[in-house]
């Protein structure tokens, strides 16, 4: 496949198998506003993007995979949840709990090792200097992320290839644009009562399913 065939690709095996749930969908779409508001806020204020990013966006997705999401029988694309697992390209459930716990873990750290190993100017834990304390943790969570994005990206270079690894990277980073083109009806049809996206309108377009 091309670079722009297995990007396609990528994105349609990630909607179809992580993307059923409407509920879902729409944390998607208010995720995805929240990830494209770090973006603008990383060039100004890269705290302020790494709290939005990880607190609202982060939340909000994680929130739509873990509670909304059905682990079952997979009817639509005749499949069980541990296969999806084993062939996700990205972070997974299971990498994701890993990741999320090492994002929990930060402030514990901090509060106890305010310098961060002497990464830091020592700041205090009580309320008078909390927004030092706030203002760490924050590029901590920054570096976290972009960490994990450059080491997944790495080791599908290992994995599947160095192309496969690019079309990652590139996908994680357009996935807000993205969200909000595929799910910007979401709420519509959660309104009308419709909580299970069939994909029927994704199947029936043969460029999709010749990608999958």
């Amino acid at each position: 496949m091309t670079f722009f065939e297995e990007l396609q690709k990528q994105r349609w095996d990630d909607h179809r198998y992580y993307h059923h749930n409407r509920i879902n969908q729409f944390l998607h779409l208010l995720s995805a506003s929240c990830f494209i508001a770090s973006y603008i806020l990383v060039f100004y204020y890269p705290a302020a993007a790494a709290l939005v990013g990880w607190l609202l966006a982060m939340v909000l997705r994680q929130t739509g995979h873990f509670f909304f999401e059905p682990k079952t029988y997979d009817e639509v694309n005749k499949t069980t949840h541990n296969y999806k697992e084993s062939v996700k390209v990205g972070y997974n459930l299971q990498r994701k709990v890993v990741l999320l716990s090492l994002w929990a873990l930060v402030p514990v750290v901090l509060f106890f090792e305010p310098t961060f190993f002497g990464i830091f100017t020592a700041t205090t834990t009580d309320i008078s200097d909390i927004s030092g304390f706030v203002n760490n943790m924050a590029m901590v969570w920054l570096v976290v992320g972009l960490g994990a994005i450059v080491f997944r990206t790495v080791h599908l270079f290992k994995l599947m290839g160095v192309q496969s690894g690019f079309v990652w990277f590139t996908k994680i980073a357009t996935d807000p644009f993205h969200d909000i083109k595929i799910y910007h009806k979401s709420l519509y049809y959660i309104m009308k009562g419709e909580m299970y996206d069939n994909m029927d309108d994704w199947y029936e377009d043969a460029s999709f399913e010749n990608k999958a």
